[in-house]
């Protein structure tokens, strides 16, 4: 009887450190030292509205704006297709048919709007949420977007290399494009 009083003991200290004080020490440290990246790096426009998040992915159609990468579940805009709102890739090899008839229509589209296609405009991340495009994808938009808004191609690249976010701790991963912030501050010349 005795052993099993300490292993209910044991059991309630442990649940105590590492399901209630453990959280909640984090979660202090991380609003204190860390509020936006804790609250889920939201960005909001003039009138403070949440507009969206810096970590996802948002559909950008107009030519007016920078288009980032498709996405197999469309950022969860569409709640019938993907009601829960879950990421994820596609899975598709790059011999399966579905594959090839889900991207012609985005080559075209890119095509169309005199937009080299990249494997980023064309193809969606792992996760299906990447916010970011490479520059190369960035740098193809530039004419398509400085025709719609009737500005200089100069302007445009000045503004991608402000919003280019280097490597992670400068060797992890590849230079890219945050195009919800890109798009914003695209706004706010």
């Amino acid at each position: 009887m005795r052993d099993f009083v300490i292993a209910i003991r044991s059991s309630v200290v442990l649940w105590l450190l590492t399901a209630l004080i453990y959280p909640l020490v984090i979660l202090g440290i991380a609003q204190v030292g860390f509020p936006f990246q804790a609250n889920g790096s939201l960005l909001t426009n003039s009138s403070q509205q949440i507009i969206g998040s810096t970590l996802i992915g948002q559909t950008f159609t107009s030519e007016r704006y920078f288009w980032g990468r498709p996405s197999v579940v469309n950022y969860s805009e569409n709640k019938e297709a993907n009601p829960t709102g879950l990421s994820g890739a596609s899975n598709l090899a790059p011999s399966n048919p579905e594959l090839l008839n889900r991207i012609k229509p985005e080559i075209d589209r890119l095509q169309q709007a005199r937009v080299k296609p990249t494997a980023d405009l064309i193809y969606s991340s792992g996760s299906g949420l990447d916010p970011h495009i490479s520059i190369a994808a960035a740098q193809a938009q530039i004419n398509r977007i400085a025709q719609a808004r009737n500005l200089t191609p100069e302007n445009l690249t000045t503004l991608i290399n402000q919003h280019t976010d280097g490597r992670f701790l400068g060797i992890f991963g590849e230079p890219g494009v945050n195009v919800l912030q890109l798009n914003l501050a695209l706004d706010q010349r």
